[in-house]
């Protein structure tokens, strides 16, 4: 007899993820599942973000690391509702973790919950969360080959954000060909590119006003 062990956990991940998405359809709150390399600057650019939300969005934040409490501490910081999931050597996070944690969050009174994936450009792409789109953010620093190597998290995407450009003086990327590569894998990704540097920040209200849009378009159905 052949027990086919992936295909079972992946079935049971995706009946939680549907389960995931109709809370947050019937609660019209936007969900993003924001995925990334470690040190690729996922949570300066969360908080970020998150200023920029201030007053216009209801946001909260669900935290994925294998260990510490570091990024939750930082977003807390931020004044936004925030929930760290460790997963002990985990290199994601899968719907059943966001589904113990939703009744921790006042859905009727969000607008947008953003779910910090583990850094990790494999695994998280292939998880289902409920989630409405995967934002994946590489840096400049990774490299320029991230999507050549990586393919799968960029064609999972519904949007990338090319972030640390401060460095690109500094590094042997081509935008125009790092753009290329993209467009080749999924010619439908919007590209965002961000630096999140104190006092240097750039190109993070352009991606702000596009999160702000899908959440206040899902909120009025």
């Amino acid at each position: 007899m052949r027990l086919d062990i992936k295909q079972d956990l992946m079935e049971l991940n995706n009946n939680q993820a549907r389960e995931n998405r109709r809370s947050f359809s019937e609660k019209k709150v936007l969900t993003l599942n924001m995925m990334g390399s470690p040190g690729a600057g996922k949570t300066s650019l969360l908080e970020l973000l998150l200023g920029r939300f201030r007053g216009r969005l209801h946001a909260a934040v669900i935290e994925g690391d294998l260990a510490t409490a570091r990024d939750a501490e930082r977003i807390a910081a931020c004044g936004a509702p925030v929930v760290q999931i460790n997963t002990n050597g985990g290199c994601h996070l899968d719907a059943k973790m966001i589904a113990r944690e939703l009744p921790g969050f006042d859905l009727d009174g969000l607008d947008l919950l953003i779910i910090e994936n583990v850094g990790n450009l494999v695994c998280p792409a292939a998880f289902d969360l409920g989630e409405d789109l995967k934002l994946l953010v590489m840096s400049v620093a990774e490299g320029g080959d991230k999507p050549a190597k990586y393919p799968t998290a960029f064609l999972a995407a519904s949007c990338a954000v090319v972030n640390k450009t401060d460095l690109l003086p500094y590094s042997d990327v081509d935008m125009a060909e790092l753009r290329r590569e993209i467009a080749e894998i999924n010619p439908k990704l919007g590209i965002f590119e961000t630096c999140c540097r104190p006092g240097k920040a750039e190109g993070v209200e352009g991606l702000a006003e596009y999160i702000i849009g899908l959440a206040l378009e899902k909120k009025r159905g």
